[in-house]
């Protein structure tokens, strides 16, 4: 169901010894980094287990923090259940935070579509498989 979230943060290299140092034990680690002009201005890091794992929590530096709220990402079959979920998160009142499509500089394959929830939170449906 889920795919990923990212959590907004005021203070990125503080937020990232915390989140080193606690999810250590757990088996998780940085296992993908996003550079600033990626991420907001600021680098993102995300958070999976094992080698070679996928990014399942992130953090990123996002202004005003923590007021920007949550990121949500729901795992879709195909691309065009994401393009489903869009054009029907919009029809129930979200806002466009980001249409369908491709998204390579997360990684081949990668097909998302973001909307802002009635609440502000962004809301993503993703594919991993696109063509």
């Amino acid at each position: 169901m889920l795919d990923h979230m990212i959590l907004p943060v005021g203070d990125v290299a503080k937020a990232k010894s915390f989140f080193d140092a606690a999810l250590k034990p757990l088996g998780y680690r940085i296992v993908m980094e996003l550079p600033a002009e990626q991420a907001g201005g600021h680098p993102g890091y995300g958070y999976g287990a094992g080698e070679g794992g996928e990014p399942q929590f992130w953090i990123g530096q996002y202004a005003p923090a923590p007021n920007q709220g949550v990121h949500v990402a729901f795992r879709a079959a195909s691309t065009e259940a994401v393009d489903t979920f869009y054009a029907a998160a919009i029809a129930a009142g979200g806002l466009d935070n980001g249409g369908p499509g491709k998204r390579p500089h997360y990684h081949e394959g990668y097909y998302g579509a973001f909307v802002l929830g009635p609440d502000g939170h962004n809301i993503e449906a993703v594919c991993h498989q696109a063509g």
